[in-house]
């Protein structure tokens, strides 16, 4: 989607980047919805929104905790030569600080499922980080693990262990990103938990940027605690022994799985049905974590 004369410098998969000043880069958020490494061919109506509402909510929570990259998100203070896009990117977008990326991606699980549970059945282990014995799928963990993986832009990212993230970036930043990582997680976890959600898992990207003194600070970047970046389920449901319904693709994933795509492009479109289900759970799940009862008109 191009906004007057300025054209994505990036196009991912959900959002597009567009440069708007030497340092700053717009995010928006799309309604596309991609499973096993393709975008379907259909969209989630209002999903884009739901992204980048959740993760402004977070933002601002975490603060404290961690600075992020986050400039505005309020449209009316946009480039004057967005305004007249005002509608489009109202609720949706964000300008960020440019941030020089960690090449880590940084996650932290509470809990045993997806990746993890698929590492400790075939080791014992997940990142090299031995478990107990006699694990079921989606048990929580004796106490939050980070499990980091390298970024991969052509399909899934792949779980390093530790020793890895210290190679590729140095040991005291691979500590730094371990700990904060895990603070950020517990901080998370904690307030779900008050809202009657289960964070299971969670990554997180981490980036550099100028600091007012000319040393570079490390800022929490990117999309953060959102149904897609992260895996919550409802308290009141759990039942550890077997996969538990969670509030990102699930419905776009059974019905893939359903109709036997091969996972090869094409991507099918969706169902109107899957696309109402799927809609409707990101939507809960804003109002669940932010409290509030609808999006930003």
């Amino acid at each position: 989607m191009s906004f007057g004369d300025r054209k994505p410098i990036l196009t991912g998969k959900v959002r597009d980047l567009y440069e708007v000043a030497a340092d700053q880069l717009l995010f928006v958020a799309s309604d596309r919805i991609s499973a096993f490494d393709h975008v379907l061919g259909s969209l989630i109506p209002d999903k884009g929104k739901v992204l980048t509402q959740v993760s402004l909510f977070w933002f601002e929570f975490l603060k404290d905790l961690v600075p992020n990259h986050l400039v505005t998100a309020d449209v009316a203070q946009f480039p004057a030569d967005l305004q007249p896009f005002a509608d489009e990117l109202r609720g949706r977008s964000m300008i960020v600080r440019k941030a020089q990326m960690v090449p880590v991606e940084c996650v932290a699980r509470g809990y045993l499922s997806g990746s993890g549970w698929k590492d400790y059945k075939a080791t014992g282990s997940v990142c090299g980080i031995q478990l107990p014995a006699g694990l079921r799928e989606s048990d929580r963990l004796p106490q939050p693990i980070f499990t980091p993986a390298a970024k991969n832009h052509t399909g899934h990212d792949v779980n390093i262990g530790f020793d890895a993230v210290v190679a590729s970036v140095g040991a005291e930043l691979a500590e730094t990103l371990r700990a904060l990582t895990l603070s950020i997680y517990k901080s998370a976890s904690d307030y779900a938990e008050t809202k009657g959600l289960i964070l299971a898992d969670t990554k997180f990207e981490f980036g550099f940027v100028p600091g007012v003194d000319g040393k570079s600070t490390l800022v929490l970047a990117d999309e953060v605690l959102t149904p897609d970046s992260s895996r919550y389920w409802l308290a009141s449901g759990y039942a550890p022994g077997g996969a538990q319904p969670s509030f990102d693709k699930q419905f776009v994933r059974d019905y893939l799985e359903r109709i036997q795509w091969d996972k090869n492009p094409p991507a099918p479109a969706l169902p109107d049905d899957v696309v109402k289900e799927t809609r409707a759970k990101y939507l809960q799940a804003f109002t669940l974590l932010t409290g509030k009862p609808g999006l930003p008109e």
